[in-house]
């Protein structure tokens, strides 16, 4: 369980946390990322894991493919 940053939003949190996560290597490249998955983890609504995903796409760190989720990048 995460404990929340009152300084910043919970999707701004669960972003940096899937990031980092991308960046060690927990999610591999064409790794899968379910939303739903998340939101039972960080205990959020979708709008918030939504959000997220949405924040991780402008990075570039994820791209979504409708019908398939987000998928992580290769870097």
């Amino acid at each position: 369980m995460i404990e929340w940053d009152p300084r910043l939003y919970k999707w701004e949190q669960i972003a940096n946390v899937v990031a980092e996560r991308i960046d060690s290597g927990t999610y591999p490249a064409l790794t899968l990322i379910s939303e739903v998955k998340l939101q039972e983890e960080f205990d959020v609504a979708r709008v918030t894991v939504r959000k997220a995903m949405e924040a991780l796409r402008e990075r570039g760190l994820i791209t979504t493919k409708p019908g398939k989720g987000s998928i992580v990048v290769p870097q």
